[in-house]
C-alpha cells in the first residue's frame, strides 16, 4: 500500500528530456540525470574520459597530490587523513596507496551496508587485515529501516539513507578527530556523466549534495513526511538521532575547515585497474558469478540491497547497471561500443530476485507494496515505457537506434 497517494520527492523528473537520445560514443541516454551531450551527441562522461586519456597531464595532478599530502602527512604516526570505504576494489585502492605509496597515516571508516553480503564482510576483513585502521558505524537499525521505507516510496530508491551517511560520515570524524584531510575514490558526476560543475576541482562543497546526491530532497523532508503518517514518533527523533546523516554545523565545520578531495582528480581512475590492484594488495575477492542486472563481478558487492538500486533506476530512467559499467569501460577503451550494446541488452533491467524476500523483509513491505511502488514511478516514467502483449518495454533501447518499434 503507498503511505503517500503517489506523491514523490524525486526532482530530477523536471528537468529530463522527453525526446530520449543516446550517447555516439557510449551506451548512455540523456535520461541519466544532470548529464549534458554535445553538439555531436557526445555525453558528458565520454567528453570527459577524452581529456582523461589525452589531455590531461597526470604527471603534474600527480605533483599537485605530493603537495597536498606534504602538507597533511603526519610526523608522529597520527591519523592524518580519513577515507570512507568498504574494503571494496575503489577504496581499498585508494586507502593502500596513501598508505604504502606515499606514507600517509589514515583513518578508514565505513557506513555499513544495510545489510552485508558475504562477499562485501569478507573483503571488509581481509581489507583491516592488510594494515588498516578502521571504524565501522552502524546506524540505529530500527530509524534506519523506516529511513529507508520511505525513501522507497518517496525517492523511488531505499538506497538514500545510505547516501546520506557515505556523505556525511566523513566529516563527523574528521572533526571528532581533528584530521582536517578526507579522501574519496571517484566523483561519479565526472567519471559516470552528471553534474560538470566541479569538473576542474579536487574536491566538491556539501552544499552540492542536495542536487547532486539526494534528488533534490532531504532527509528533512523524509522524516516530515514519515512523521505525517505515524512512521516516526515524535518521541524516538527528539535526540538528534540523525546527526550523522547531516553534514556537521556551519560553526564545527569553520574550525577544523575539512577538505575532501577525489582521488580520481589526481590519478587515472579506471576501475578494472583498481580492481586488479585491490586483488593483489588488500585480498580483495570478486563474486563468484556476474552481479544481477549486469556482467561485472567485482563492482558494488557489499550490500543485499543493491541491485533494487539500480533495477529502481531503470524503471525511472530507462538504464541501469550493465548501462553504467559498459559505458565506463567503453570509455576506458576495454569494450567496443558494440560489444556494451550486446551487454546492456542482455543484462540491463534485470530483476534482482537473489535477495528480493530480504529486501522485502527489511523494510518491511509486501511483495504487492513493492510493486506498487514500481509501478508508481513507472507512471512517472511513461514517455520510457509501452505495454506489449501485457508485458512492460522500453519505448527507447541503445540496440535498435534508440526507439523500439
Amino acid at each position: 500500500m503507498l503511505l503517500f497517494g503517489g506523491k514523490t520527492l524525486d526532482r530530477q523528473f523536471e528537468k529530463r528530456p522527453k525526446t530520449v537520445t543516446f550517447c555516439t560514443k557510449c551506451v548512455v541516454s540523456n535520461q541519466r540525470p544532470r548529464i549534458t551531450f554535445d553538439e555531436n551527441g557526445v555525453c558528458s562522461a565520454c567528453q570527459y574520459a577524452r581529456l582523461k586519456h589525452n589531455v590531461i597531464d597526470w604527471g603534474e595532478r600527480g605533483k599537485m597530490l605530493e603537495d597536498l599530502l606534504d602538507r597533511h602527512r603526519s610526523k608522529d604516526g597520527r591519523y592524518d587523513c580519513v577515507i570512507p570505504g568498504s574494503g571494496g576494489k575503489d577504496s581499498a585502492y585508494v586507502a593502500h596507496r596513501l598508505k604504502y605509496k606515499h606514507g600517509m597515516h589514515p583513518l578508514t571508516i565505513t557506513w555499513a551496508p544495510f545489510v552485508y553480503t558475504d562477499t562485501g564482510w569478507q573483503n571488509y576483513v581481509a581489507f583491516k587485515d592488510h594494515g588498516f585502521d578502521t571504524l565501522l558505524f552502524f546506524p540505529n537499525g530500527i530509524l534506519h529501516r523506516k529511513l529507508a521505507r520511505l525513501a522507497f516510496e518517496l525517492h523511488g530508491d531505499a538506497w538514500d539513507p545510505f547516501a546520506y551517511g557515505q556523505k556525511n560520515y566523513a566529516f563527523h570524524t574528521a572533526l571528532r578527530f581533528k584530521i582536517p584531510l578526507i579522501f574519496y575514490g571517484e566523483s561519479g558526476e565526472i567519471e559516470y556523466g552528471g553534474s560538470s560543475k566541479n569538473l576542474t576541482k579536487p574536491f566538491e562543497s556539501p552544499k552540492d549534495f542536495k542536487d547532486l546526491y539526494y534528488k533534490g530532497s532531504s532527509l528533512e523532508a523524509l522524516v516530515e513526511h514519515g512523521l505525517e503518517k505515524g512512521v516516526f514518533s515524535k518521541k524516538e527523533i527528539a535526540d538528534n538521532p540523525f546527526e550523522f546523516y547531516k553534514t556537521p554545523p556551519a560553526a564545527d565545520m569553520q574550525k577544523l575547515n575539512p577538505e575532501m578531495h577525489w582521488m580520481s582528480y589526481y590519478t587515472k581512475w579506471v576501475p578494472q585497474e583498481n580492481y586488479y590492484y585491490a586483488v593483489e594488495n588488500t585480498g580483495f575477492t570478486a563474486n563468484a558469478a556476474r552481479s544481477e542486472g549486469t556482467y561485472s563481478k567485482y563492482a558494488s558487492l557489499d550490500d543485499q540491497t543493491d541491485g533494487f538500486h539500480f533495477y529502481l533506476a531503470f524503471i525511472k530512467f530507462g538504464i541501469a547497471r550493465a548501462t553504467s559499467d559498459a559505458a565506463h569501460e567503453i570509455r576506458d577503451g576495454h569494450l567496443t561500443r558494440e560489444e556494451g550494446v550486446a551487454l546492456v541488452k542482455r543484462y540491463d533491467g534485470e530483476s534482482p530476485k537473489k535477495y528480493f524476500p530480504e529486501f522485502l523483509r527489511y523494510l518491511g513491505i509486501t511483495e504487492t507494496d513493492f510493486n506498487d511502488v514500481v509501478e508508481l514511478y513507472r507512471g512517472f516514467s511513461s514517455h520510457l515505457w509501452k505495454k506489449v502483449k501485457g508485458e512492460w518495454k522500453l519505448t527507447h533501447n541503445v540496440w535498435r537506434g534508440g526507439t523500439d518499434d
